[in-house]
């Protein structure tokens, strides 16, 4: 019975390892998906229309097509074009750009909600582009956004068992190699399972605070 109970101590401490790969990959790709939704958001609203059409393209492409294309592509295909990528890179490259495809449309969504009264006083106020955008645009914008970018984090975070597809070792992956080894797929599985909704719960509750937070002193300039 101590040998079975060691053993499974030793399973559970391999999904564990994998965890870690998991949480890094998400932090990861959620850099990579809020710097693209932002670049390819204000691009959408760009007065240039190449920038407008740039961002279109991206935007369709990745909600368009498969993640595991995608990803696929990211990993077999990149390095035929003189592009090679760890299994970690192509992962994060592949999981960021898709889900900062769709955060793109919430930051053109977010900032097109903002009042024209707002933009009206920063014409008053002869205010730049820039300016407008830095100091009242997207302050308040941004935490119209925070509660979808909650759910494109979570959305991201149970995306990342894709990248068991080419062998990086999250823990999908690991709980594979589990199953494997031991015949069971209940006490790997499950454990995954609590895994990933304790990450979950950990964004979404990251995300409310972080709402909250923002929403300080902003009451008086919404509507």
């Amino acid at each position: 019975m101590g040998r079975i109970l060691e053993e499974w101590q030793g399973y559970i401490g391999l999904i564990l390892q994998g965890a870690v790969v998991t949480i890094e990959i998400t932090i990861l790709g959620c850099i990579v998906a809020l710097i693209a939704a932002f670049i390819a958001g204000l691009g959408r609203i760009s007065r240039f229309w190449p920038l407008r059409w740039l961002a279109t393209a991206y935007i369709e492409f990745f909600r368009g097509t498969s993640i595991f294309v995608q990803l696929f592509w990211a990993y077999f295909v990149l390095p035929l074009l003189g592009v090679p990528l760890s299994p970690l890179q192509a992962g994060v490259l592949a999981l960021g750009l898709n889900v900062g495809a769709y955060g793109a449309e919430v930051v053109r969504g977010a900032i097109k909600s903002i009042p024209r009264e707002q933009y009206e006083a920063c014409t008053a106020l002869n205010l730049t582009r820039f300016q407008e955008m830095r100091h009242v645009i997207l302050p308040q914008a941004f935490v119209r956004m925070l509660p979808t970018f909650g759910n494109n984090a979570i959305e991201l975070l149970k995306g990342t068992a894709v990248v068991s597809l080419i062998s990086l070792s999250d823990m999908t992956f690991q709980a594979q190699i589990v199953r494997a080894q031991t015949g069971s797929t209940a006490i790997p599985f499950l454990t995954i399972l609590l895994l990933y909704f304790l990450f979950s719960s950990t964004i979404s509750t990251a995300i409310k605070r972080l709402e909250r937070r923002l929403s300080r002193g902003l009451d008086g300039t919404r509507t």
